[in-house]
């Protein structure tokens, strides 16, 4: 039985200790995506033609 506290346990801390390097990492600005605002330039005609048509006419 005391197995079983000793494993809760364990996994409690790894669980907190993942979560804090989860938010370093987000806050260190390791998930930030510099690509993407790059190339969006070169598909924005193509975006603003599909809105265009999908949307009903303004009277």
């Amino acid at each position: 039985m005391e197995v079983i506290f000793l494993l809760i346990a364990i996994s409690l801390v790894l669980a907190v200790s993942f979560l804090l390097l989860f938010f370093r990492a987000n806050k260190g600005g390791q998930f930030d995506d510099n690509h993407t605002p790059a190339i969006r330039i070169l598909f924005d005609n193509e975006h603003k033609q599909k809105v265009k048509k999908d949307q009903p006419k303004k009277t």
